[in-house]
């Protein structure tokens, strides 16, 4: 039996890094995929591996990786690795671009989105406090956080607005009703 890609989605600032973490801390046997970026990863956030524009292009170019993207100015990749976790029968999380899904849905068989959400104000009070983004930068993240989503995927939509053990227990119900169903 496969496991399952479980493709994390939402707009900048409503937390798909901090819930990725804490899914895997309640349920360690998922698998945190960690995507190759063109950033140091002195500059922290989510974990990463960090390279520059030549060796991402050298993996790419190697076929390191089962998808790949330019975002924001950056270079983004998964590793191709993911493929020998899945096999296994391992589920495994990733942070994901909205734009990659339908790609993505063709090449990973069962591909589960979880797409999170929060209110506009919420995402404008994250965005404005982790202090990387200009409040016009932030503006044009915001009016970004409505884009609709592809139709024909499996999506499971959770809002991030409140507590996180919330939003943990919330994400694990949806991806595994059965385990939610014995805990009751």
């Amino acid at each position: 039996m496969s496991g399952r890609l479980i493709a994390v989605v939402g707009p900048s600032g409503v937390g798909k890094d901090t819930v990725m973490a804490g899914l895997v801390r309640r349920r360690p046997d998922l698998h945190l995929v960690r995507r190759v970026i063109t950033r140091p990863e002195a500059l922290g956030g989510e974990p990463f591996v960090g390279v520059d524009t030549a060796e991402f292009a050298r993996r790419r170019d190697a076929g390191a990786f089962a998808l790949h993207w330019e975002a924001h100015g950056l270079a983004y990749g998964i590793p191709a690795a993911v493929d020998a976790v899945l096999t296994s029968g391992q589920d495994a999380l990733v942070n994901l671009s909205r734009g990659k899904l339908l790609e993505a849905d063709r090449r990973f068989q069962g591909l589960v989105v979880l797409s999170l959400t929060a209110k506009r104000e919420t995402l404008a009070a994250r965005l404005s406090a982790r202090g990387r983004e200009s409040d016009e930068d932030i503006a044009r993240r915001l009016d970004r956080a409505e884009a609709p989503l592809p139709e024909g995927l499996t999506i499971l939509s959770i809002a991030n607005d409140d507590a996180l053990e919330d939003t943990l227990s919330a994400a694990l119900a949806a991806l595994y009703p059965e385990s939610a169903a014995r805990a009751t």
